[in-house]
């Protein structure tokens, strides 16, 4: 009797089907209780399928957002500095502590002293791993907060060197820091004497001076931040810079060009690591939807003998195939940016200072990705089941 079970299954659902086909239901509805009988029957089977779809939409959301998560982190921490201009050493590169400080600070009177220049600010930007990766700033306070002034929540301006400021998003972290909390920098113990509305640029502000002495760049910096007297002067400014000597070669950008570089065309290697991504989740995805159709035509070869010998044409048994991976497929994508917002907000929870660009267009693109690569991946066992012969079929065991 345990032996003839999976065949008794079989028959009394093509007998079901059978039935269905002659009575009364309109032909597409029949089809549908025969997708889903299918699926149903085999329940493993399906449910792997599915969370195969979900893990492909959930890699590629996830970890996309993540990257380009940095860029508009940048944009979002930059936006409140109050600068109209940065200069930079024209070898250098636009991303935020990645140059160095090859730049003297005695160029501070020089730049302030061009005639439509009101403040000129040095900065240095350093990458550090030394707690997760992140950029630390050392900035002049008197002359950067006259780009715009600092809003802060509680505390106030740094006194001596070995204080620093933060910003409100770094100090909800963790347990979270308040003012006169001890923070290690470079192994150094810092005292926090204020916390900031962020958008200044860093989490974490320190005194250039402290800065260059702890990486090994006293009296440098990383770039200029200049403010100008009016808007229409910016062109004017960028020619005054250029005509100082030893400035001729040095990069002068507006801040709203230096947001247009925010964009992955701009950032080495980050559209090939993109394209990585998108193309291990497809891989993913189209193998286990190939693997589970193929192996569900073999498995169901004498049910598409009876089908085909009923009067199934080629297109009703490849369309049959589809169906079931379409409903596999939307089921999984459904499930993979439902877990995916999930994960967002969570991060978001956790870790407020990582931001995650999942938007609208990634969500549709990845969908579409997902989609479309499980539709691909049943091709080839649906064109297989069409192709087999009714007789040849029935004669399988």
């Amino acid at each position: 009797m345990a032996q003839n079970g999976p065949a008794v299954t079989l028959k009394m659902r093509l007998l079901r089907s059978h039935s269905l086909a002659s009575g009364s239901m309109e032909p597409g509805l029949r089809m549908n209780k025969l997708i889903f009988a299918n699926l149903l029957h085999r329940p493993v089977r399906s449910i792997i399928s599915v969370l195969a779809v979900a893990i492909e939409v959930i890699m590629m959301l996830t970890i996309i957002a993540i990257m380009l998560g940095q860029l508009t982190g940048q944009k979002r921490m930059n936006n409140g500095i109050g600068a109209d201009l940065t200069v930079r050493p024209g070898n250098a590169t636009f991303l935020n502590g990645v140059s160095g400080a090859p730049i003297s600070v005695k160029l501070v009177p020089v730049l302030r002293g061009l005639p439509h220049v009101t403040v000129a600010s040095p900065v240095i930007t350093n990458l550090s791993m030394a707690d997760g990766l992140e950029v630390l700033w050392g900035i002049d306070y008197p002359t950067y907060s006259q780009l715009s002034p600092f809003v802060f929540v509680s505390g106030g301006p740094p006194q001596v060197p070995y204080d620093v400021i933060v910003d409100d998003v770094f100090a909800s972290t963790g347990k979270g820091f308040h003012v006169g909390d001890s923070l290690q920098i470079y192994k150094r113990t810092f005292r926090i004497t204020g916390i900031f509305q962020h958008g200044k640029g860093g989490r974490k502000l320190i005194s250039i001076a402290t800065m260059g002495e702890m990486i090994g760049s006293e009296g440098k910096a990383s770039l200029f931040y200049l403010k100008v007297d009016k808007p229409e002067n910016l062109s004017l400014v960028t020619d005054e810079v250029h005509a100082v000597r030893g400035l001729e070669n040095y990069q002068v950008m507006t801040m709203n060009e230096w947001y247009s570089l925010m964009t992955p065309d701009h950032i080495p290697a980050l559209n090939t690591a993109i394209d990585v991504v998108i193309g291990i989740a497809i891989i993913i995805g189209f193998l286990v939807i190939f693997q589970a159709m193929y192996t569900s035509v073999l498995e169901r070869t004498r049910e598409i003998g009876i089908l085909k010998s009923m009067g199934a044409s080629k297109l009703t048994i490849v369309s049959v195939v589809l169906r079931e991976t379409v409903v596999l497929a939307v089921v999984g994508v459904l499930l993979g940016v439902a877990v995916s917002l999930a994960v967002k907000a969570a991060l978001g929870q956790k870790h407020p200072e990582l931001y995650l660009d999942m938007n609208l267009g990634w969500i549709a693109r990845g969908a579409a990705i997902a989609f479309l690569g499980s539709v691909c991946g049943a091709l080839y066992p649906a064109w297989m089941a069409a192709r087999k012969d009714p007789i040849d079929a029935l004669a399988y065991e």
